[in-house]
């Protein structure tokens, strides 16, 4: 067994022999006596069995069991109580030994733990397993460690990814920051914005808090744009370092930066943040280090107006000519190669370039349609049908099997089944096509030994029904399975497999329906449920009515947190679950703490408007952040909008740092507010707040607070709101999604015929060419002179 722990092999069959090996080592002696001594295998253990150990037994192998990787959080939510169960009181000591299943304590148990223990946990080394934790665990030792009025010390204490935690108003309390504390600190944008402009003010040199990790998202253009010459250039290279920190609104503001100082030495990539017109002075010399320079960088990322990346691989593929020569070209485009048109990969792309291109395709997670048919039919031509392939030819075109019909695939599952079954488990975290997933089930329907009968529920002759075995080699393809087919599944089966079937985002109302009903017959009704029951069971929980959930023990946040993970949940569902905490807890609204508001997650969206103005503001002003992330009604968040009014004042009050803080909140804002709002902010809206802006009141904006929205926000308007608009809005929603300057004076190059509009201008790289000569300096540092 110890052995088998550093097998790398096909998951479902490591894990068989694994479980076989178990069944052995347990034949003669208690799970109690052996279970220091199982190795990783231990994580086969189902709930009943895990539910048999005994306190001391979990306590006597805790050294083993807290470094085991792979356990479901069923199984450690039981582990961890039985291991706190021999410990009776949570201290530091006892905490520090649980590693791994440190995420099955309690939030309220963290929550009443000595704040002197809490702040020793975050120094110590079981702090790497804080990130972990479940939202509601993290506010649970977060609001014991910032209380008693220590807020300071508290923030000192909180590292990495945990600090993204700390709310903005604890932040404003607290003004001794240095640059050096946060060094190691993940950062909210919300926090970066308002900690570079609290230090900028201390400092007597801002650029240099570039240094200081994270705090880069925080800069904003006036702070670049105040950058001289040489500071700017001196410091690009901490831009250019944190690249994947920074928002397309600030790149975009990096690229009118540099194009305004050194644009003879700006990095190609930032010119296809500016209006498309800029890449015309890009000179057919210096198309490799364009490429070059554009295909290290996320295109989708970079560019999110559709029009305007089109434009960008226009000039992509002028700088190529319609061709892929060589595998040093290959190399040149880097990430490039996922955006190349369909007609370029299939005809443009030379043999010679073709293996290296192929090895390079795998990594493209987001093929167009037509890109997908373009490479299929590169592979036919290749390779031939499917039905002529060796099994090495299959293996080697694994990641491409979805691109292939049913019927292509068909000889594929027959022949080589368990290189389509293995392909298939490297995919987690994908969603296949339905072609593909039913030829992943017949594979396995067509090699699966059936379930020994004695494991069937009655009625069930002659139906077909998967083993635990199936449902593992499955995975997504599970959703294959009838619903008569999910309801013969065996007990033995069912308790062994509940956490893969509860994480297959495939399945139908009507199969959700069925495992719960199978749930039922295996664990009862759900008034006997646990929360280890609830977690398990992944999102088949949405099956369950209103009256079911009514029926759940929810007196435990923790519970409801599990619950609140899935977002498909209907307006009377989630107001079960809302009220059934509130009546199983003993809590009234006024009564809940910020970790509770946190659990309640989605659910909060089915408060009325009373109950949300009963919420304490002391509370509420810690998880603002969090309360910014849920999509609720207009009205919800209208009232939210009035208790974040209480905390940071009337929305003509709040600053970059307020607005980004809110998310979704802001989406409250009434027509008036919304036009109050400064220009200069909007920006600074959450896209999911401008996409839930009612479309009667988005359209309320004037065009130059439109035209201020950045890029990303612009990209975030939706078809409804756009259709509401003027003419003269239109051209400024334009106008943010082409990455114009926003100051007037930059807004477009000089030309020497003033009476050409905007879009026709040409770019200043082409000045010369124009006839303006020597008059180039000069005018350049006109705008700042004259204009």
């Amino acid at each position: 067994m110890i052995k088998c722990s550093h097998l790398r092999g096909f998951q479902a069959g490591v894990q068989k022999l694994k479980a076989d090996l178990l069944e052995i080592a347990t034949e003669n002696q208690t799970l109690n006596e052996t279970l220091g001594s199982l190795s990783d295998a231990v994580v086969g253990l189902t709930h009943s069995q895990l539910e048999s150990l005994c306190p001391e037994a979990v306590h006597g192998a805790i050294s083993t069991l807290n470094q085991i990787s792979g356990w479901a959080k069923s199984q450690v939510i039981i582990l961890s109580a039985k291991y706190l169960a021999h410990e009776k009181v949570l201290s530091f000591y006892n905490v520090s030994q649980m590693g791994v299943l440190l995420a099955g304590v309690g939030t309220q148990a963290f929550h009443a733990m000595d704040r002197r223990d809490l702040v020793q946990l975050l120094r110590s080394a079981i702090s790497l397993h804080v990130s972990d934790l479940s939202p509601a665990q993290q506010h649970g030792v977060l609001s014991k460690v910032m209380e008693a009025g220590d807020t300071a010390s508290g923030i000192v204490e909180i590292q990495g990814a945990f600090f993204k935690e700390v709310s903005l108003f604890d932040l404003w309390r607290e003004p001794g920051f240095n640059s050096t504390v946060l060094k190691e600190k993940e950062l909210r944008r919300s926090q970066a914005l308002f900690l570079f402009e609290l230090l900028s003010k201390t400092t007597r040199r801002p650029e240099e808090l570039l240094s200081a990790g994270q705090l880069v998202k925080g800069v904003m253009c006036s702070h670049i744009e105040a950058m001289s010459v040489d500071s700017f250039l001196a410091h690009f290279q901490y831009f250019e370092n944190n690249f994947s920190l920074l928002s397309p609104y600030q790149i975009n503001c990096l690229a009118w930066k540099y194009w305004e100082v050194s644009r003879s030495s700006m990095p190609p990539f930032l010119l296809a943040t500016l209006p498309a017109r800029y890449l015309a002075s890009v000179p057919a010399s210096q198309c490799v280090p364009f490429l070059i320079s554009l295909g290290k960088s996320q295109l989708d990322s970079l560019v999110l107006d559709s029009h305007k990346k089109n434009s960008v691989l226009k000039k992509v593929q002028q700088c190529l000519n319609d061709s892929v020569a060589d595998e040093y070209t290959v190399d040149i485009l880097g990430n490039l190669l996922c955006h190349l048109p369909a007609a370029v990969i299939h005809r443009g792309v030379s043999p010679r370039a073709w293996a290296t291109a192929l090895h390079s395709l795998r990594d493209c997670l987001d093929l167009s349609p037509q890109q997908k048919v373009a490479v299929r039919l590169r592979l036919l031509e290749q390779h031939g049908l499917p039905q002529n392939w060796t099994a090495e030819t299959t293996k080697d075109l694994g990641p491409f099997l979805v691109l292939f019909s049913g019927d292509e695939l068909s000889s594929v599952a027959t022949k080589f089944p368990d290189i389509l079954q293995q392909t298939a488990s490297r995919m987690a975290g994908t969603l296949p096509p339905k072609e593909f997933l039913q030829a992943v089930f017949e594979s396995v329907r067509n090699s699966s030994e059936q379930s020994p009968t004695s494991d069937r529920s009655p009625g069930c002759h002659g139906v077909s029904a998967p083993s635990s075995n199936d449902i593992i080699k499955l995975a997504e393809a599970n959703a294959c399975w009838a619903p008569e087919g999910l309801l013969c599944l065996g007990e033995d089966a069912f308790l062994r497999s509940v956490e893969l079937l509860g994480a297959v985002r495939s399945f139908s109302p009507a199969q959700l329906r069925t495992l719960k009903e199978k749930a039922v017959q295996v664990w009862d009704t759900p008034s006997y449920w646990r929360e280890y029951h609830l977690v398990s069971l992944g999102r088949i929980v949405l099956a369950l009515t209103e009256s079911e959930l009514e029926q759940l023990d929810l007196s435990s946040i923790d519970t409801v947190a599990s619950l609140s993970q899935q977002t498909e949940w209907t307006p009377g569902q989630a107001k079960s679950i809302l009220q059934g905490f509130l009546e199983d807890s003993g809590y009234s609204v006024q009564d809940l703490k910020s970790f509770h508001l946190v659990g309640l997650g989605a659910t909060l969206c089915a408060m009325n408007i009373t109950e949300i103005s009963l919420i304490k503001i002391s509370e509420f002003r810690v998880v603002v952040a969090r309360i910014g992330t849920l999509l609720c009604s207009t009205h919800v968040l209208a009232e939210f909008k009035r208790k974040a009014e209480v905390v940071f004042g009337g929305p003509t009050e709040w600053s970059s740092s307020v607005l980004q803080e809110l998310g979704t909140i802001a989406a409250g804002l009434s027509k008036e507010e919304l036009r109050m709002l400064d220009k200069d902010l909007m920006p600074y809206f959450q896209p999911s707040a401008i996409r839930c802006l009612p479309d009667e009141i988005f359209k309320e904006l004037s065009a130059e607070q439109i035209a201020f929205l950045g890029p990303e926000n612009a990209a975030a308007v939706t078809p409804a709101q756009r259709r509401q608009l003027s003419m003269l809005q239109l051209q400024s929603l334009q106008q943010a999604l082409d990455g114009a300057k926003t100051r007037s004076w930059l807004d477009a190059p000089l030309s020497a015929s003033p009476t050409r509009t905007p879009a026709s201008l040409s770019p200043p790289g082409a000045w010369v060419s124009q006839g303006l000569g020597l008059g180039c300096p000069l005018l350049v540092l006109m705008p700042r002179l004259v204009w």
